[in-house]
Protein backbone atom coordinates (compact mmCIF):
# COMPACT_ATOMS: atom_id res chain seq x y z
CA UNK A 1 0.00 0.00 0.00
CA UNK A 2 2.60 2.57 0.74
CA UNK A 3 4.15 2.22 -2.89
CA UNK A 4 1.45 4.42 -4.20
CA UNK A 5 0.09 6.23 -1.28
CA UNK A 6 3.84 7.82 -0.96
CA UNK A 7 2.95 9.20 -4.66
CA UNK A 8 -0.24 10.25 -4.15
CA UNK A 9 1.72 12.39 -1.05
CA UNK A 10 3.88 14.03 -3.52
CA UNK A 11 1.32 14.60 -5.84
CA UNK A 12 -0.24 16.49 -3.64
CA UNK A 13 2.73 18.31 -1.80
CA UNK A 14 3.67 19.48 -5.62
CA UNK A 15 0.82 21.16 -5.83
CA UNK A 16 -0.16 22.95 -3.16
CA UNK A 17 3.74 24.17 -3.16
CA UNK A 18 2.48 25.47 -6.52
CA UNK A 19 -0.33 27.20 -4.94
CA UNK A 20 1.58 28.28 -2.11
CA UNK A 21 -1.48 27.19 0.40
CA UNK A 22 -2.75 24.25 2.01
CA UNK A 23 -6.29 25.63 1.59
CA UNK A 24 -8.37 23.81 -0.67
CA UNK A 25 -10.62 26.87 -1.73
CA UNK A 26 -6.82 28.57 -2.71
CA UNK A 27 -6.38 25.99 -5.31
CA UNK A 28 -9.29 26.19 -6.59
CA UNK A 29 -9.32 30.41 -6.72
CA UNK A 30 -5.99 29.39 -8.28
CA UNK A 31 -7.56 27.87 -11.12
CA UNK A 32 -10.50 30.36 -11.94
CA UNK A 33 -10.59 31.69 -15.23
CA UNK A 34 -11.18 29.03 -17.63
CA UNK A 35 -9.57 25.84 -18.50
CA UNK A 36 -6.02 27.24 -19.96
CA UNK A 37 -5.54 28.19 -15.99
CA UNK A 38 -6.38 24.68 -14.45
CA UNK A 39 -3.54 22.98 -12.84
CA UNK A 40 -3.98 19.87 -15.01
CA UNK A 41 -3.37 22.20 -18.40
CA UNK A 42 -0.78 24.54 -17.15
CA UNK A 43 -0.62 25.34 -13.53
CA UNK A 44 -1.78 29.27 -13.56
CA UNK A 45 1.01 31.23 -12.74
CA UNK A 46 3.45 28.99 -14.11
CA UNK A 47 5.45 29.02 -17.50
CA UNK A 48 3.88 27.48 -20.21
CA UNK A 49 5.62 24.19 -20.46
CA UNK A 50 4.61 23.25 -16.92
CA UNK A 51 1.69 21.52 -18.45
CA UNK A 52 4.84 18.45 -19.06
CA UNK A 53 4.98 18.58 -15.22
CA UNK A 54 1.15 18.99 -14.34
CA UNK A 55 -0.17 15.76 -16.85
CA UNK A 56 2.07 12.98 -15.33
CA UNK A 57 1.26 14.15 -12.07
CA UNK A 58 -2.63 14.06 -13.03
CA UNK A 59 -2.08 10.38 -14.35
CA UNK A 60 0.39 9.33 -11.35
CA UNK A 61 -2.62 10.71 -9.06
CA UNK A 62 -5.26 8.87 -11.32
CA UNK A 63 -3.66 4.99 -11.09
CA UNK A 64 -2.43 6.00 -7.65
CA UNK A 65 -6.26 6.70 -6.63
CA UNK A 66 -7.39 3.61 -8.17
CA UNK A 67 -5.33 1.76 -6.42
CA UNK A 68 -6.10 3.02 -3.06
CA UNK A 69 -9.39 3.01 -3.43
CA UNK A 70 -8.36 -1.19 -4.23
CA UNK A 71 -10.68 -0.78 -8.14
CA UNK A 72 -9.58 -2.65 -10.18
CA UNK A 73 -7.25 -3.51 -12.40
CA UNK A 74 -5.78 -3.18 -8.97
CA UNK A 75 -8.17 -4.89 -6.53
CA UNK A 76 -5.40 -7.04 -5.02
CA UNK A 77 -6.62 -7.86 -1.72
CA UNK A 78 -10.15 -9.63 -2.89
CA UNK A 79 -10.12 -10.13 -6.38
CA UNK A 80 -13.75 -11.22 -6.51
CA UNK A 81 -13.05 -13.67 -9.55
CA UNK A 82 -10.56 -15.67 -7.61
CA UNK A 83 -12.43 -16.42 -4.45
CA UNK A 84 -16.23 -16.91 -3.93
CA UNK A 85 -17.13 -12.97 -3.89
CA UNK A 86 -13.83 -12.62 -1.70
CA UNK A 87 -14.60 -10.79 1.63
CA UNK A 88 -18.06 -9.91 0.57
CA UNK A 89 -19.22 -13.82 1.38
CA UNK A 90 -18.63 -12.76 5.41
CA UNK A 91 -21.00 -9.96 4.94
CA UNK A 92 -24.85 -9.74 4.19
CA UNK A 93 -27.55 -7.00 4.26
CA UNK A 94 -27.12 -4.02 6.43
CA UNK A 95 -23.41 -4.65 6.87
CA UNK A 96 -22.27 -5.23 3.03
CA UNK A 97 -24.34 -2.24 3.02
CA UNK A 98 -22.23 -0.41 4.82
CA UNK A 99 -19.19 -1.69 3.78
CA UNK A 100 -19.98 -0.49 0.18
CA UNK A 101 -21.25 2.84 0.93
CA UNK A 102 -17.46 3.05 2.48
CA UNK A 103 -15.90 2.07 -0.56
CA UNK A 104 -17.51 3.96 -2.68
CA UNK A 105 -17.46 6.76 -0.97
CA UNK A 106 -13.69 6.62 -0.92
CA UNK A 107 -13.75 6.67 -4.77
CA UNK A 108 -15.68 10.02 -4.70
CA UNK A 109 -13.68 11.75 -2.20
CA UNK A 110 -10.43 10.35 -5.05
CA UNK A 111 -13.18 11.97 -7.77
CA UNK A 112 -13.41 15.12 -5.84
CA UNK A 113 -9.67 15.26 -4.99
CA UNK A 114 -8.12 15.16 -8.92
CA UNK A 115 -11.33 17.44 -9.54
CA UNK A 116 -10.19 19.69 -6.74
CA UNK A 117 -6.64 19.54 -7.26
CA UNK A 118 -6.62 19.61 -11.08
CA UNK A 119 -9.66 20.76 -12.44
CA UNK A 120 -10.43 23.91 -11.52
CA UNK A 121 -13.09 22.29 -8.74
CA UNK A 122 -16.46 24.47 -9.01
CA UNK A 123 -15.44 27.18 -11.80
CA UNK A 124 -16.49 26.63 -14.90
CA UNK A 125 -14.18 25.38 -17.95
CA UNK A 126 -14.99 28.70 -19.58
CA UNK A 127 -15.74 32.35 -18.23
CA UNK A 128 -18.34 33.26 -20.82
CA UNK A 129 -21.82 33.87 -20.50
CA UNK A 130 -23.97 30.53 -21.03
CA UNK A 131 -21.43 28.83 -19.17
CA UNK A 132 -21.25 30.81 -15.97
CA UNK A 133 -25.26 30.76 -15.62
CA UNK A 134 -25.23 27.46 -14.13
CA UNK A 135 -24.50 27.00 -10.71
CA UNK A 136 -20.66 26.21 -9.56
CA UNK A 137 -22.10 23.23 -7.22
CA UNK A 138 -23.65 21.50 -10.56
CA UNK A 139 -19.98 22.14 -12.30
CA UNK A 140 -17.97 20.47 -9.47
CA UNK A 141 -20.68 17.48 -9.71
CA UNK A 142 -20.49 16.82 -13.33
CA UNK A 143 -16.23 16.68 -13.01
CA UNK A 144 -17.06 14.44 -10.20
CA UNK A 145 -19.16 12.10 -12.27
CA UNK A 146 -16.65 12.32 -15.11
CA UNK A 147 -13.62 11.07 -12.78
CA UNK A 148 -16.27 7.90 -11.15
CA UNK A 149 -17.09 7.16 -14.81
CA UNK A 150 -13.41 7.13 -15.14
CA UNK A 151 -13.15 4.88 -12.44
CA UNK A 152 -15.52 2.62 -14.26
CA UNK A 153 -14.25 2.70 -17.36
CA UNK A 154 -10.70 1.76 -16.63
CA UNK A 155 -12.29 -1.86 -15.06
CA UNK A 156 -13.21 -2.14 -18.30
CA UNK A 157 -10.39 -1.50 -20.37
CA UNK A 158 -7.45 -2.60 -18.22
CA UNK A 159 -6.23 -5.75 -16.96
CA UNK A 160 -5.68 -7.20 -13.70
CA UNK A 161 -1.81 -6.07 -12.05
CA UNK A 162 -0.01 -8.67 -10.34
CA UNK A 163 1.29 -7.76 -6.96
CA UNK A 164 4.79 -7.29 -7.89
CA UNK A 165 3.73 -5.20 -11.55
CA UNK A 166 2.11 -3.07 -8.66
CA UNK A 167 5.23 -2.21 -6.45
CA UNK A 168 7.37 -1.98 -9.95
CA UNK A 169 5.10 0.45 -10.69
CA UNK A 170 4.91 2.87 -7.39
CA UNK A 171 8.42 2.41 -6.68
CA UNK A 172 10.40 2.51 -9.81
CA UNK A 173 8.26 4.52 -12.48
CA UNK A 174 5.77 6.88 -10.24
CA UNK A 175 8.25 7.51 -7.21
CA UNK A 176 11.08 8.60 -9.54
CA UNK A 177 9.00 10.96 -11.95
Amino acid sequence: MVSYEVSIGFVLVTVLLMVGSMNLTAVVEAQAGGFWNWHVLSAGMLPWPAFLITIPMFVIFFISALAETNRPPFDLPEAESELVAGYQVEYSSTPYLLFMIGEYLNIVLMCALMTVLFFGGWHAPFDIAPFTWIPPVFWFAIKVVFFFFMFAMVKALVPRYRYDQLMRLGWKIFLPT
